[in-house]
């Protein structure tokens, strides 16, 4: 993911490499630093042993355990930084055996219950209160880490940092014609509510008729959101351009007018952190209209930096989408405030600089 890579990246004060169990997209995101974890060779009567004399965990009987081990030993590893806390989870008991400090980040699903897997959410509890550091990107996740039994002494909020030179501001001219440019960049999954922003665009074309709706993204809904554009009678209107590099991403931005991002809980409790997306559409000066959802709220500020409503409220959507469209002064104002609020919150550097802080912390706090 573009954010952690940027955070891994950016680190100035630590050397870094990177441990992981496949090497994909290594064109986009190419790392000098990094071991690929080897495949272990089953050994039945070893297998045996550990899993049903020694009571050992699954990642120790499958030897994930002394594959991680020697790499990091070999690395001369002081610190260990999990990114997901799913993946921390199944990693616990190698946090609780290794005799160095680990920290991990918390991004949104990883919070949410996980009914297929037994006993998931004791040992979520389990590390919660292993861990000397939890990292968290936004403070309604911090909440529901508190809720889920992490001592609040515990956790840091570990902010996505923007580089704001690859997303810089700029002037729009105002659509005269209405036709107006309206982006949605994502990945298209059920908390990004784009069934809602559809729908509200579909409203929205009954006053602009010229406006389009670029949504930009991959994922499992594609077709079924293809479908409902189909249903709703405005296909013609709707553009779906796939996966975007950073470059053309900041293209769209530029060519467009206003950022719609109506996320929504689902009922699995999948939620948002605080959207990358949204944050560097804002760095560019992009207003945005969405929900009162996860980390947004402490990105845009309802009325100044952008619109808020209630989750899956589709009328209020529109309206808000129409109200900017309908109010020159109040859209470039917007675009302003939404520029200045992402900068004074999300600055790359300065979030760099808090994440090696914490680690300093997490070894100081171990005796590292």
């Amino acid at each position: 993911m573009l954010h952690i890579y940027r955070q891994v990246t950016g680190l100035r004060s630590f050397d870094t490499f990177v441990v992981t169990q496949t090497r994909q997209c290594a064109d986009r995101f190419p790392v000098e630093e990094l071991d690929v974890l080897e495949k272990v060779r089953s050994n039945f009567v070893r297998r045996f042993w550990l899993k049903y004399v020694r009571k050992e965990p699954p990642i120790v009987y499958r030897g994930e355990y002394g594959v991680l081990n020697r790499v990091l030993e070999r690395r001369g590893a002081d610190m260990m930084h999990v990114y997901f806390g799913h993946t921390a989870v199944h990693l616990l008991p190698f946090i609780k055996r290794w005799p160095k400090p680990v920290v991990a980040s918390f991004h949104g699903m990883d919070v949410q219950p996980r009914k297929d897997r037994r006993g998931y959410e004791g040992r979520l509890r389990s590390l919660l209160k292993e861990l000397p550091l939890v990292l968290a990107r936004s403070e309604s996740l911090r909440g529901r880490l508190v809720d889920l039994g992490c001592p609040p002494e515990k956790i840091r909020l570990n902010r996505t940092g923007i580089p704001f030179d690859q997303f810089p501001f700029v002037e729009r001219e105002w659509p005269e014609n209405g036709s107006w440019r309206i982006v949605q960049a994502c990945r298209l999954i059920e908390k990004k509510g784009l069934d809602v922003a559809l729908r509200a665009f579909s409203g929205f074309l009954g006053r602009f008729p010229g406006a389009e709706f670029t949504i930009a993204g991959e994922g499992p809904l594609e077709f079924a959101l293809r479908d409902q554009a189909q249903e709703l009678g405005i296909a013609d209107r709707v553009k779906f351009v796939g996966f975007l590099n950073e470059a053309r991403l900041r293209e769209l931005y530029h060519e467009s007018h206003l950022f719609l991002h109506p996320s929504q809980l689902t009922a699995d409790q999948n939620q948002e952190g605080v959207p990358n997306s949204m944050l560097e559409a804002m760095a560019t000066g992009l207003p945005v209209v969405a929900t009162l959802h996860g980390g947004i709220p402490e990105a845009v500020t309802d009325g100044e930096s952008g619109f808020l409503v209630e989750e899956r409220d589709v009328a209020a959507v529109e309206e808000r989408l129409l109200r900017l469209a309908g109010d020159e002064t109040a859209w470039r104002a917007m675009g302003v405030r939404a520029g200045r609020e992402v900068r004074d919150k999300f600055e790359q550097e300065a979030q760099i600089r808090a994440l090696e802080g914490y680690y300093r912390e997490a070894m100081e706090g171990h005796g590292g």
